[in-house]
């Protein structure tokens, strides 16, 4: 089956074709400056062709309309029509308590999805967007919603209640929900592929580094907890995220300068994270460089992400009773070779040991760790599309 993964923003919309079967990716690309003017980005891997067009796109649908007739186009498109295009899958980040999996998108679906914005203000109304927009230009083609969040809603009540007063978990649905869900299936699974044991008898903990970062502790398959919480916001520090903090700190910095909820919020989720404290960048290759300046700040802002990442995985292992594997993907996680072993460094008593020649490589499968190693330490390039498209085959194919 051919599959067209959509990855809908407010003014941008991520695209790949893929062939659900061989898994190649037949082409991608990118539409930017949506409601603006418009810019289209078109890849084909396969002829290593890129091309790049000014196309008005005052809606989502001009945009979806121009990624279709770039698919099909003589000169740069890899299918004769539109109508070999079996299904969609759309990337949705917040799908609530309401959906454990990804599902075929219904009317009532929608409304799920829609009742999900307050919790994801600033992503679903634009994933909505985007899958009205294919509607709109792909009138009767199946299309699938992946959720973010699906994946984490095998977590217990003990792991997603925060110790608030019960009734605004009951009224408001307060709860940790977590996110880089698909991620996280993504790569535990590929890790018991390359372990050759079933998901039931792993315990995994992945960590998801990238300018957005999570980790995630799977149980026998299932999300047991993981660090982002009721938003992206919680957890490890990030690009420009603080991640977990004294809630008090804001009351404090509130009153000193004059913020009102959203400019602190705006410095927590802005300025903060790695950016924060090195004064740098939110770019762990432009912090890593200014380290090795000598600048102080750059090295303590590495070093504090890194800690943060190691004391989860710590704690995830005892949550878990143990642990197999430990995976690492995304951008910092697949390439930074020194986040690796600084994490993995000092975890010797849960019976880590790394190799150094091992770990020296970037954005490829392999195991990292020493032969030796009681707990096996994985490198693993995420595929978010690829699960996207996979599970949209197997829905629509039912």
């Amino acid at each position: 089956m051919k599959i067209l993964v959509i990855n809908a923003g407010s003014s941008s919309l991520k695209y790949q074709l893929m062939d659900s079967v061989s898994h190649d990716v037949l082409a991608k690309g990118l539409c930017e400056r949506i409601g603006i003017d418009g810019r289209l980005t078109h890849k084909v891997p396969a002829k290593d062709l890129k091309k790049e067009f000014e196309i008005p796109m005052p809606t989502h649908a001009e945009a979806i309309q121009s990624v279709l007739d770039a698919l099909v186009s003589t000169e740069h498109g890899v299918i004769a029509d539109v109508r070999e295009i079996d299904a969609v899958g759309h990337r949705v980040v917040h799908g609530g308590e309401s959906f454990a999996q990804s599902v075929l998108i219904t009317e009532d679906v929608m409304k799920a999805i829609e009742d999900c914005i307050p919790l994801a203000p600033l992503h679903n109304p634009a994933n909505i967007t985007g899958i009205r927009a294919c509607q709109s230009v792909m009138p009767g083609v199946p299309m699938v919603a992946v959720f973010d969040t699906a994946f984490h809603q095998t977590m217990p009540e003990k792991a997603y209640i925060y110790a608030l007063p019960y009734e605004y978990y009951e009224k408001d649905k307060v709860r940790r929900y977590g996110f880089h869900g698909t991620s996280h299936r993504y790569v535990s699974a590929r890790a018991a592929d390359m372990l050759g044991k079933p998901m039931e008898q792993l315990k995994i903990i992945t960590c998801h580094l990238g300018n957005g970062s999570s980790v995630a502790a799977v149980d026998c398959g299932k999300s047991v907890d993981t660090s982002m919480g009721f938003t992206p916001l919680a957890g490890l520090p990030m690009g420009t995220r603080a991640g977990d903090l004294d809630a008090g700190i804001l009351q404090y910095l509130m009153n000193k300068y004059g913020w009102n909820i959203d400019e602190a919020l705006n410095v927590l989720n802005k300025k903060s994270g790695v950016l924060g404290i090195s004064g740098v960048s939110s770019d762990f290759r432009d912090v890593e460089s200014a380290a090795k300046d000598g600048n102080h700040r750059a090295a303590v802002s590495l070093e504090t992400f890194q800690y943060s990442v190691k004391k989860l995985v710590g704690a995830y292992a005892a949550a878990m009773g143990g642990v197999d594997a430990i995976v690492f993907t995304a951008g910092v996680g697949e390439n930074d070779a020194k986040t690796r072993m600084a994490v993995a460094s000092g975890l010797e008593f849960m019976g880590v040991k790394m190799d150094e020649a091992a770990n020296d490589i970037r954005g490829k499968e392999a195991v990292i760790s020493a032969a030796d190693s009681k707990v096996k330490v994985l490198l693993i390039p995420t595929d978010e599309e690829l699960m996207i498209a996979t599970d949209t085959a197997d829905i629509v194919g039912r």
